[in-house]
């Protein structure tokens, strides 16, 4: 790596030091990800403050443990004062073990992701990846990819409850299209006690979520479709609410313009579908995280791609829905409530 003194930060002369930070960005990966499957977050959150007393909890070296707290200090996820440890408030609020808004496994996971970038330059080279993850329904990977980004969607069930006044709604039906965890029933569920929630997803898929559901003590008013949301019929005017949560960017245009219009048609007259995803601006020039994840789709998918406003509002109105607002979320993905 370049020398410090090298870098150089005088004036607006450009440094390398933003693009050395990108190139090794790798790094963060396995050093947050590496300490989360360590529990080091939660370790910490307890009051285990020193190198020695972490690795001794951890069961793991001292010198291991003094590395990784060098560069969680330098990712600001821990701070050092008078020699002792911390978490900082997003790693107290977001990577310790056993709060709902727990990010730890997903760290995890994405850290099992490193070696999959090593196809990325033949992937660019064809335009597609020979093997599209997110549409094989045995893949073991779901097991591990679905609960990891639970926590993800449960920011955006929370903002997505109130702007539909779940708690306050009665007796309503929701439709999770592709759910998933079953996050979005889970969270709806446990405000609303008179709602019921139907899930449509893989036979493999759905056996997580009615786990998941379950230990949010909701499953008695939950049930699940096995089927491919591609050819599954959705019924006629059953649903108050649909739901189609990190769905569409891993689907090609027509396929989201196909969806939209069953659901429309499986909707009551005042009926409302929530999309939840990462939603690029109309020039295509952010916001920045939804911009990087289009690479990841690329990877994983054969059409999928994070689209712009102006292509969910031309679906949308295609489908008949005449009333589209989108909502940001403290997370990477935006809502779209369509009536």
């Amino acid at each position: 790596m370049m020398p410090e003194a090298t870098l150089g930060t005088s004036g607006d002369q450009p440094t390398p030091e933003r693009i050395l930070r990108l190139a090794n960005g790798y790094w963060a990966t396995g050093i947050l990800g590496v300490a989360a499957s360590h529990a080091l977050f939660t370790h910490l959150e307890a009051g285990v403050d020193t190198a020695e007393r972490l690795a001794a909890g951890a069961g793991i070296s001292q010198r291991g443990v003094e590395a990784l707290l060098d560069g969680l200090v330098g990712l600001g996820l821990v701070e050092l004062r008078d020699g002792r440890y911390r978490n900082s408030d997003e790693a107290s609020a977001f990577l310790v073990e056993g709060k709902p808004d727990c990010l730890s496994d997903f760290a995890k996971l994405k850290l099992g992701h490193v070696d999959s970038l090593k196809a990325l330059p033949e992937v660019v080279h064809d335009g597609a990846p020979p093997t599209a993850t997110v549409e094989v329904a045995d893949n073991p990977h779901w097991e591990k990819l679905v609960t990891a980004l639970a926590a993800q969607s449960v920011p955006a069930a929370r903002i997505a409850a109130d702007l539909l006044r779940i708690a306050d709604a009665g007796e309503i039906s929701i439709f999770d299209i592709g759910g998933g965890s079953g996050v979005y029933s889970a969270v709806w569920l446990g405000l609303n006690p008179a709602a019921r929630s139907t899930q449509l997803d893989w036979r493999p898929i759905n056996a997580i979520a009615r786990r998941l559901v379950a230990e949010r003590r909701v499953a008695d008013r939950f049930s699940c479709v096995d089927g491919d949301f591609h050819t599954t019929d959705f019924g006629t005017a059953v649903y108050d609410i649909a739901v189609y949560s990190n769905i569409a960017h891993q689907e090609g245009p027509e396929d989201n313009m196909a969806i939209f219009a069953k659901v429309r048609g499986a909707l009551k007259p005042r009926g409302t579908l929530v999309v939840s995803d990462y939603i690029v601006d109309d020039t295509r020039s952010g916001p920045p995280f939804a911009l990087i994840f289009a690479a990841e789709m690329l990877l994983k998918s054969r059409r999928g791609r994070t689209w712009r406003r102006a292509d969910y509002q031309a679906w949308l109105a295609k489908a008949g829905f005449e009333d589209v607002s989108f909502h940001p979320t403290p997370t990477p993905a935006t809502l779209i409530i369509a009536r």
